[in-house]
């Protein structure tokens, strides 16, 4: 039955793809800019400087200072104080290639793995405030209220997945006298145990983050194609039809179900059609994004899988955790709602404020991004083509 289902979605959307062309080169090409103008040039640098943190040491220097923190709070070692920053500065999918890298250094043991993925892959700021909130619903006061129930439910989530397989045995933790000692000496012994020269620590660093990046491409290229073919056959509106029985029960208008709908599977694609539909009141509308932005889409869940498959560390753990963090950020942004946003358009000083800074400086950033985007993409695919032609010939 799994193969006949499998077979035959692949073969509606091949025949899909043959009917309408038109509609599924624009969503290719739209999911292309994204990946070309946005996704590549801002993970690429995080990526590479990641490869080398871990290379060099310093991921289990800090690991040693933020062991006594990151133990009790998370049940995960130190080292998931890098991939909890990492993954909150740089958006998803940096916490599942962080952890699957440290994983294969044998720095976490697999249950530890699947507990840190389960917290760390988060938005960035900027796509939050600049994309969500400034972009897509013209306030930039949103983009307190989201990223506070954002990121707030991911810690939530990261305290509450402590106790997954709490009588696995855990990586060995010394407790001595002398942290700072301690510290350096991790640091250097992990720095000699990587026999490699720098040139190739440094190159293996810009390839493998490439291939990485190649690889999200496509899936956000594949994504929002499959998005746009479910909207055009239908299927979109006959699924729809059975969310919105339940989303009812919670008085969620009808018209924000296919907007929902469509970011369970992008992310992106759905913030803007839930903006477009939400009217004058933003209550219900930003309960929906912060619901999709924690559950990441099906789009960025299929580009954790697949990093994921690279390593012993299973998905269902994620999807669950992703699940959780879903119905935690919806919570605490209606809780939330009040406090960081209704009542704060009765201030009018901090209003004034941040429409005159906050929505010009993040669009000039914005905009000064996709500008530069497009040219660091060819020069950086170039700059991993030269490597990777110098390694043949030698």
């Amino acid at each position: 039955m799994k193969s006949i289902l499998l077979a035959g979605a692949t073969l509606l959307l091949a025949v899909s793809l043959i009917m309408y062309p038109d509609p599924s080169l624009q969503a290719s090409i739209r999911g292309l800019n994204m990946w070309w103008e946005v996704v590549f040039p801002s993970l690429l640098p995080f990526f590479i400087t990641a490869e080398l943190l871990i290379a060099f040491g310093m991921v289990r220097f800090i690991g040693v200072f933020c062991e006594p923190i990151m133990r009790p709070l998370f049940n995960v070692p130190g080292v998931g104080s890098f991939v909890l920053a990492m993954g909150m500065a740089s958006g998803y999918p940096s916490g599942a290639k962080l952890t699957s890298r440290l994983r294969q250094e044998k720095q976490l043991t697999k249950i530890e793995a699947e507990r840190l993925v389960s917290f760390t892959n988060a938005s960035n700021p900027l796509f939050i405030v600049g994309v969500i909130a400034v972009s897509f619903f013209g306030e930039a006061e949103l983009g307190m209220l989201l990223a506070a129930a954002h990121y707030g439910g991911n810690i939530l989530v990261g305290i509450c997945m402590r106790f997954y397989g709490r009588s696995e045995p855990r990586s060995s933790y010394v407790r001595e006298k002398g942290l700072i000692k301690r510290a350096f000496r991790e640091l250097h012994e992990t720095r000699m145990a990587d026999k490699r020269p720098f040139g190739k620590i440094f190159g293996d660093a810009v390839v493998n983050s490439i291939q990485t990046l190649l690889m999200i491409g496509g899936f956000i290229i594949m994504f929002s194609v499959f998005n746009k073919l479910l909207f055009i056959l239908g299927i979109t509106d006959f699924l729809a039809y059975g969310l919105k029985l339940l989303t009812s029960i919670f008085g969620i208008p009808a018209e924000l179900v296919v907007p929902m709908f469509s970011g369970l599977f992008e992310i992106t694609m759905g913030g803007q059609m839930i903006a477009q539909a939400s009217g004058s009141n933003f209550f219900f509308p930003i309960i929906i994004v912060s619901f999709i932005l924690a559950f990441n889409g099906f789009s960025v869940q299929a580009q954790v899988a697949s990093i994921l498959a690279e390593t012993d560390i299973r998905f269902a753990p994620y999807f669950f955790a992703r699940l959780l963090h879903g119905f935690i950020a919806a919570g605490l942004a209606a809780i939330l709602y009040g406090p960081l946003y209704a009542r704060h358009q009765e201030t009018s000083i901090l209003t004034f404020l941040q429409e005159k800074t906050a929505p010009d400086t993040t669009m000039e950033l914005l905009r000064f991004l996709s500008s530069l985007g497009p040219a660091f993409t060819l020069f950086m695919l170039a700059v991993g083509t030269l490597i990777l032609l110098r390694r043949r010939l030698n």
